[in-house]
């Protein structure tokens, strides 16, 4: 059974940042919808490709800091970096050019998750192919056996996911309009 910790409670954004340092693999509110989430590493991506059973030709996104993302070797155009933060995700080549799903979230609480954790994978909550789960109350019967921790937040119970771009062409292409107005 998953370690169910209230968003309210004081020191959980911490202790989720340390728990997801620690190998955890957790579902925390994003700042769109609720994220199936883990530290950025290829343990914690099989175990996430395993627990959607999702196909491994699907990456997922990896949210971070403005300060991670200056110190990564992503090439990120300059009108992108101003958007940051914003429920906004680009896809960006590295310096090897390998394309990575990239987002700096607005939300104080994962900015909070994120400056003890570092970057992390996220995904929406559900099976690969199925609809998103998008309230506690509909996750927790779900994936409380799937994971090794939940934040509750009775506050997100639906919602756009972030809007999607692909900004390694030249004009940029929506892949998928969603929270942030392009």
């Amino acid at each position: 059974m998953a370690l169910i910790i209230k968003k309210s409670e004081e020191g959980s954004a911490e202790e989720a940042g340390r728990l997801l340092c620690s190998g955890m693999v957790g579902i925390i509110p994003c700042d769109t919808i609720y994220g199936l989430s883990g530290c950025v590493s290829e343990e914690i991506a099989e175990r996430l490709y395993e627990i959607k059973r999702r196909p491994q030709s699907k990456s997922f996104i990896t949210l971070m800091t403005l300060t991670d993302l200056a110190s990564s070797s992503l090439d990120v155009p300059d009108d992108i970096i101003e958007r940051w933060p914003a429920p906004f995700t680009a896809i960006l080549k590295d310096c090897n050019g390998e394309t990575h799903a990239v987002r700096i979230p607005s939300d104080d609480y994962v900015q909070r998750v994120l400056g003890i954790s570092g970057p992390i994978y996220s995904t929406s909550v559900n099976f690969s192919g199925e609809k998103s789960l998008l309230a506690f109350d509909d996750i927790l019967p779900v994936f409380d056996d799937l994971v090794d921790f939940i934040i509750e937040d009775p506050f997100v119970s639906g919602g756009l996911p972030s809007t999607l771009i692909d900004a390694t062409v030249h004009p940029y292409k929506v892949l998928r309009q969603g929270a942030y107005i392009i």
